[in-house]
């Protein structure tokens, strides 16, 4: 098995090839399709890097893998799975973030929020044969109900789960997510792996300005992470994972990513104006009278 690495700076995400050099048969973990908030402008270029990899050494893509809906960049898996034929596969929870975001953004009735926009809905434990290469999805649910990490040998794509030791763990304060949720998915289970895994993470955010590092393991982890080693309590993590959210801006691609991303990284219909549009909710942290808020009571 070998891994092939890209990262996006803007995003500071990282995708991974995985494939088998023999058979020839590969996946892609968290693909990044490209959007520019400015302009508002999409771009193929980390799908064409991939895919011009894919391509220079004669792999088979045979599924894109989701660790979650993401937040912070908008998926290219809709691109590539229309290059390469591929299934795209997530966390069978995606039901419930479906259901969450499809209230907050108003999306229409016809929305469903049974998961049938992804090919594949992958349970806790399940195993998912690509062809010669296994795929096992762990449950790591936390930073969203649905987040898998996925074991292929002995390496853990962790998502935004689990990330560099000098960094921590990923943020709970989205919608459905949950800091004992994550606490319980880190030391029950992953926790639980080799302490030789290895864990390839979904960001690196390249604190204090060091060099990228995508790759830990699991026994580094365990002594040396910033929020929760070996012998953290479930009431110390929490309880700082909680605090610290409470300080962190919205990621700079919420909104347009997970309405996106929820539907397995279509974009939205074209309007009757040739147009496509993506809803942006406004006031919804702090509702006002005058900006689409409860309307204020006359005066008596």
């Amino acid at each position: 098995m070998r891994i092939q690495t890209f990262f996006d700076p803007p995003t500071f995400t990282l995708t991974y090839v995985v494939y088998d050099a023999d058979s020839h048969d590969a996946v892609v973990i968290d693909p990044v399709l490209d959007y520019d908030p400015q302009w508002s402008q999409t771009s193929l270029d980390s799908v064409e890097k991939v895919s011009a990899f894919l391509k220079s050494e004669g792999l088979t893509l045979r599924h894109i893998l989701e660790t979650h809906a993401h937040a912070d960049h908008l998926t290219g898996a809709q691109s590539l799975r229309h290059r390469f034929g591929a299934q795209v596969a997530i966390g069978q929870r995606i039901t419930e973030v479906q259901a969450v975001f499809k209230h907050i953004f108003g999306l229409p009735d016809g929305f469903a929020t049974d998961g049938s926009q992804f090919d594949r809905l992958l349970a806790d434990g399940e195993g998912l044969h690509s062809g010669t290469l296994l795929v096992e999805s762990i449950g790591t649910p936390g930073h969203t109900p649905a987040c898998l990490t996925f074991k292929i040998g002995d390496a853990l794509f962790t998502g935004d789960a689990l990330f560099i030791e000098d960094y921590g763990t990923g943020r709970c304060d989205f919608p459905a997510g949950s800091a004992e949720e994550l606490y319980h998915s880190i030391s029950d289970k992953l926790y639980a792996q080799p302490d030789s895994s290895r864990v390839f993470v979904g960001h690196d955010y390249q604190p204090g300005g060091r060099p990228l590092r995508y790759e830990t393991t699991i026994g580094v982890s365990k002594q040396a992470n910033i929020h929760i080693k070996a012998d953290t309590t479930k009431e110390q993590f929490v309880s700082f994972r909680q605090s610290r959210d409470k300080t962190l801006a919205p990621p700079r691609l919420l909104y347009p990513s997970v309405q996106v991303n929820v539907d397995a990284g279509r974009l939205p219909a074209p309007q009757k104006n040739g147009i496509r549009y993506l809803q942006i909710p406004i006031n919804l942290k702090q509702p006002t009278a005058d900006s689409g808020g409860p309307p204020e009571q006359p005066a008596k």
